[in-house]
This record gives structure tokens, C-alpha cells and sequence, in this order.
């Protein structure tokens, strides 16, 4: 991808691109993400210079004082955020090409597929990715801001307000919290998925029979009810769910709403099959 890298890891990168067979889209995607490489650059030295305000920082003890520790912010904070750019930009592009073969496989022409690539959408879609990579350290986050960019290209959905909120929950919910939505996910989807659904006419009625099947199943470890509570606060957060009753029930079982956006987000982070 064109996200900086270091001098090794671009010589890695060059002898592993040698020995894959180019794709007739993936000049596309290359050009694509080099659009985005001076933003990225800048953010770089941003993290890279920004500090340097805190050498006047007044330190206790000569052990401290000699450690360099403003150094090692600067120098570490760089190359963290070119790791994370091209740990993004490799997975982007491995997701893209599982894509590129399943498309095709279902009949989709190249043509088709190389306009959603070249689309402003597309690049929108990466500069958000590649913004909210800067506040991450976990490799897994990362992965799920390539996956959800490339079912947007899959599905040929790549709204840039939706990219951005997917993108910003993929950097900030945890393991935990996914493996909630997941839950909510397969006991509510078949709900929203209903094309006979009219969300106007009591909606939270037609949900209660489905959350209360969900909590009688045993779906909800007992032992983990404080960390489901957290969960279901930052879910909400970024509106993938909706707390609907205020039922006085267990710590962590308060019924709560799949709402639309939720089952979009979990469905943008499934593995692309190829």
C-alpha cells in the first residue's frame, strides 16, 4: 500500500509483491490509497514533532533526567503510527482482494469494481480508517476497520457519515463488547431482517418477546454482569443499540434494542468469504 513505511519493511514488502499475481484492480487500489499519503504524512509528524513542548518538563532525580524520555515519545509515537498504517493499509488490501475474487465470482465485471475503488467514497472511507488508526494500539481494531471498508465495497455501500461512526466504533469498542453485539445480533437480526417489519407501529413491543428469549436462554453469563453493563453503555454510546424499558432487573440484563446501524456494523466485520 502506499501508507510510509521504513526502508525494510518497503524492500519486505517489494519481494512479497513480487511473487503475488497482479490483479487487473489492484493498480486501483494502489493509486487509491497513495491519495491519502499526505494526509498520513502529516499526521505522522504531527505525533512525531508535537511533543516537543514537554522538554521544558521539569523531572526529579538524575536517573529520570538521563532516561530521554521525551525521546522515546517522539520516536516511539512515529513509528507506531507508521506500524498501525501499514498493518491497515496490508489488511485493507488482503480484505479488498478476497472482495475482488467474490465479486467476480457472482459476476460482477472488473469495470464495476474498479469504479467503486476509484470512487471519492472509497478514499473518504480510507482517510477515516486510516485517522481513527492513529488511536489504537491493537492490531485486532485495525482488522475490523479493513473488513468494515471492504464489505462497503462488497455491498457497494460506502456512505462517508456511516464509514465514519463505523470506523470510530471499530477503534474504540472492546473484544467484550463486539462479542455483546454479536449476541444481540443473532437473537434480534432475524427481527430487523423482516421485510414485513413496520418500526413505526410499537416497536419496542415487537422487540420484548425476542430480548426476554434472549436473557432466558442463558445467553448472559451471570458471573460477567458488571462487564455487560459497561458493554451495553459504550454499544449505546455510538447508537448500535437502545436501552428500551426501565424494568428493575439484574445488573447487566437491562433489555435493550438492536437498532439498524448495530446489525450493519456487526454484519461489516464478518470475514469476507471467498
Amino acid at each position: 500500500m502506499g501508507f510510509p513505511e521504513n526502508e525494510v519493511a518497503a524492500d519486505n514488502r517489494q519481494r512479497r509483491m513480487e511473487k503475488i499475481p497482479k490483479s487487473p484492480v489492484s493498480g486501483v487500489i494502489e493509486n487509491a490509497v497513495s491519495l491519502a499519503r499526505p494526509a498520513l504524512v502529516v499526521a505522522s509528524a504531527a505525533f512525531a514533532t508535537g511533543a516537543s513542548a514537554g522538554s521544558g518538563l521539569v523531572v526529579a532525580g538524575s536517573v529520570v533526567a538521563g532516561l530521554g524520555i521525551g525521546d522515546w515519545f517522539h520516536k516511539l509515537g512515529a513509528a507506531k503510527v507508521n506500524e498501525n498504517l501499514e498493518s491497515l493499509g496490508q489488511a485493507t488490501e488482503e480484505a479488498l482482494g478476497r472482495v475482488e475474487q467474490t465479486l467476480r465470482e457472482h459476476g460482477t465485471s472488473i469495470d464495476d469494481i474498479k469504479t467503486r475503488m476509484e470512487s471519492q467514497e472509497f478514499k473518504d472511507g480510507m482517510a477515516s480508517g486510516a485517522l481513527q488508526a492513529l488511536r489504537t494500539t491493537q492490531k485486532d481494531r485495525l482488522n475490523r476497520m479493513a473488513l468494515i471498508l471492504a464489505n462497503g465495497v462488497k455491498r457497494d455501500d460506502l456512505q462517508p457519515e456511516s464509514l465514519d461512526d463505523m470506523m470510530r466504533a471499530a477503534a474504540e469498542l472492546k473484544d467484550g463488547d463486539i462479542s455483546l453485539l454479536r449476541k444481540i445480533c443473532d437473537s434480534q437480526g432475524p427481527l430487523l431482517r423482516d421485510p414485513n417489519l413496520n418500526p413505526i407501529t410499537n416497536w419496542f413491543g415487537q422487540v420484548t418477546p425476542y430480548w426476554d428469549k434472549f436473557i432466558n436462554s442463558g445467553a448472559l453469563d451471570q458471573s460477567k454482569h458488571i462487564e455487560y453493563r459497561s458493554a451495553f453503555s459504550r454499544l449505546e454510546s455510538h447508537e448500535l443499540i437502545q436501552k428500551f424499558r426501565d424494568d428493575i432487573v439484574p445488573v447487566g440484563h437491562e433489555p435493550y434494542a438492536l437498532l439498524e446501524e448495530g446489525l450493519k456494523f456487526y454484519e461489516r466485520l464478518r470475514e469476507i468469504a471467498v
